[in-house]
C-alpha cells in the first residue's frame, strides 16, 4: 500500500496555530484549472465530481493489475489565484483562477490517466474530463499552518501566516494552496482541518 499521506507527512500534517517552513518536494497531481467561487453547481465542483471518481478508478484499476502497489487517496488541494494581487485574506473569490488537483503516486503515468477517464466516464458524468490532466508540481520552500473551523473563517489563520513569513524575512512567490483534510460532508464545520500554504522567498 502506497500512502503519500504517511510518506509526505510534514507537509499534511501541520499544527494549528503553529505556521512551519516545508521544503515541498515535486508530487504528482491530477489537475484541473477554472475560474469562480467554490459554489454548489460552478465549475468548481464541476471539477471535484471529474477529479474523484478519476482518481478512485485508477486506485482500483491499480489494486486488480498491480496489488503492491494499490495507493490510498489523497485529500483535495487547490491553488487560489487572486486577480490583480489582491488580498487572499477576503472573503470573496468570485474572480478568482484555481487549480483543483489530488496527488497521485509518481508511478501513475498519462495513459494510466487516459484509461481511467475513458472507464470512469462509463459509468457517470464528468463535466471537466477534457480539462483533467496529470502534472507534476513542484512548489518548493513554503510556510504553511493547519486551520481549524470553518473554510469562512480562515482570514485570521491567513493573516497569522502572512506574519509569520515577514517575521522570517521572507515574502509570497506563488500561489496560495489549500489542503482539505476533512470530509465537509462528514466532518462539523467547527471540525474542517484544512492546510493554509504559501510558497515563499527571499525578501528582495
Amino acid at each position: 500500500m502506497i500512502d503519500l499521506r504517511k510518506e509526505l507527512a510534514p507537509l499534511y500534517r501541520p499544527k494549528a496555530g503553529r505556521p512551519s517552513i516545508v521544503d515541498v518536494p515535486s508530487i504528482s497531481f491530477l489537475m484541473i484549472d477554472g475560474t469562480g467561487p467554490p459554489e454548489v453547481g460552478g465549475e468548481y465542483a464541476d471539477a471535484i465530481q471529474t477529479l474523484y471518481p478519476v482518481v478512485y478508478t485508477l486506485k482500483f484499476r491499480t489494486k486488480e493489475v498491480d496489488p503492491e502497489h494499490v495507493f490510498s487517496v489523497m485529500p483535495l488541494e487547490t491553488l487560489w489565484r487572486s486577480p490583480g494581487g489582491s488580498s487572499l485574506a477576503v472573503a470573496v473569490r468570485a474572480g478568482w483562477t484555481w487549480t483543483a488537483m489530488i496527488a497521485v503516486p509518481d508511478r501513475v503515468r498519462k495513459p494510466d490517466v487516459a484509461a481511467a477517464k475513458r472507464e470512469a466516464a462509463g459509468r457517470r458524468t464528468l463535466p471537466l474530463a477534457d480539462r483533467l490532466r496529470l502534472e507534476r508540481f513542484r512548489e518548493g520552500r513554503s510556510a504553511q499552518v493547519l486551520h481549524v473551523g470553518p473554510y469562512d473563517r480562515e482570514r485570521p489563520t491567513i493573516e497569522a501566516l502572512a506574519t509569520f513569513i515577514r517575521e522570517q524575512d521572507l515574502e509570497p512567490a506563488g500561489a496560495h494552496h489549500e489542503i482539505y483534510l476533512s470530509d465537509p460532508n462528514r466532518t462539523a464545520p467547527d471540525r474542517l482541518r484544512t492546510v493554509i500554504r504559501q510558497p515563499v522567498r527571499k525578501t528582495r
